[in-house]
């Protein structure tokens, strides 16, 4: 018989010894314990803490000073008093033709009253078609205009907010200010809020030109930083007290130079109630026009204004005044020059109108007039300018 063949084995694989570990240097050992220990530490610290170096201890602050603690003092009393006036202009949407009120700028304003008065400057809101005041606790209202002064760039606003949300700022007085005594300024630089800014009385009874090219006289000068925002915002002494609205800068660029100008609060607090009042300002008036520049000089008339016109029936005409005119020769018969009303020097018309808006319909002043090389004076009873 065939014998079956013989099975074939495969050899299976071979396991080599496994090796013994060799023996490690003892500083090896040492670094491995030294990293496992650092592992470990880093583990327990807080999260916020792992990686940074650690602090130092921070020291104790102390009292504030007495002028810091006093400033940080006036600012609480008086912020509450300033508000952030937006200004509205009136936009027709292209596609609807719907008219909407838009923002058009901002500036800062102070409560005059608990009836809601809020003063601040003419050009803040000139130009626009409405205006919104937002409060220090953030509350905000729509204003509607009171009357406006532009010959001392002042406005008066009225908001209905609850009297409680409505302290008046207190007022001080302009007349006694002296250069060196220390200033604050409150506004909204940029629409920054709430503001505060500091400074001293750099100068007084400085005169700059309002909007529509009046004098305003007795402007107070400060170093406190006033930039685009301040207008309409409030200059207070170390009392805490109104003594100026801030209302122009002078700066190449724009931006504070140390030089701002703020309006007397004395002046402010002989407008304003007139504009709560009637809604404008009344002022007296002589029923004179004044001759236009060079006209003086071209005579060798002293200084003072001279009349070229006397409203019929007016205070002037009925008191005597002359008006110079035209003789029928052609030549020029001398009428009356004004040299000063109740005692104070006149040059320009500007500088009468500055006297006659100190006082009332119905006040009586004296002129004191150049008439054909001789002086005389005059009583004129005031009548109004409309």
């Amino acid at each position: 018989m065939l014998a079956s063949p013989a099975p074939t084995v495969k050899p299976m694989n071979r396991v080599a010894p496994r090796s013994l570990p060799r023996p490690r240097p003892a500083w090896i050992l040492a670094m491995a314990a030294t990293l496992l220990a650092a592992a470990a530490s880093l583990l327990t610290l807080p999260a916020q803490g792992r990686g940074a170096p650690p602090g130092r201890e921070v020291a104790p602050r102390g009292p504030l000073l007495a002028d810091e603690q006093a400033t940080i003092d006036l600012f609480r009393r008086t912020s509450p008093s300033v508000v952030h006036i937006t200004t509205l202009a009136a936009q027709r949407d292209f596609f609807s033709l719907n008219v909407e009120q838009v923002p058009r700028g901002t500036g800062t304003g102070f409560v005059w009253d608990r009836q809601g008065h809020v003063v601040t400057n003419f050009h803040v809101i000139q130009g626009g078609s409405g205006a919104r005041v937002t409060l220090a606790d953030q509350s905000s209202f729509e204003a509607r205009l009171v009357g406006v002064f532009p010959d001392r760039d002042l406005a008066v606003l009225r908001i209905d907010a609850p009297a409680d949300k409505l302290p008046p700022i207190p007022l001080g007085s302009s007349r006694d200010l002296q250069v060196g005594q220390r200033v604050y300024a409150i506004g909204n630089p940029f629409g920054l809020d709430q503001t505060l800014t500091t400074g001293i009385v750099s100068a007084l009874n400085r005169e700059i030109e309002s909007f529509n090219s009046r004098t305003i006289r007795g402007v107070v000068q400060t170093d406190a930083a006033i930039n685009p925002g301040n207008s309409g915002g409030p200059l207070l002494d170390s009392a805490g007290r109104l003594v100026g609205v801030n209302t122009q800068i002078a700066s190449p660029s724009g931006a504070s130079a140390g030089i701002g100008f703020a309006i007397p609060v004395d002046e402010v607090n002989r407008i304003v109630p007139r504009l709560i009042r009637d809604g404008r300002v009344v002022r007296p008036a002589l029923g004179v026009t004044a001759a236009p520049a060079g006209f003086a000089q071209a005579l060798r008339l002293p200084e003072g204004v001279a009349i070229v016109q006397l409203a019929a029936g007016g205070p002037a005409a009925r008191a005597g005044l002359q008006p110079f005119r035209r003789a029928r020769d052609g030549g020029v018969q001398m009428g009356d020059v004004v040299t000063a009303i109740d005692g104070e020097p006149v040059k320009t018309l500007d500088d009468i109108l500055t006297l006659l808006e100190q006082r009332q319909p119905g006040d009586k002043v004296t002129l004191t007039l150049w008439r054909a090389g001789r002086a005389r004076q005059e009583q004129v009873t005031l009548g109004t300018s409309e």
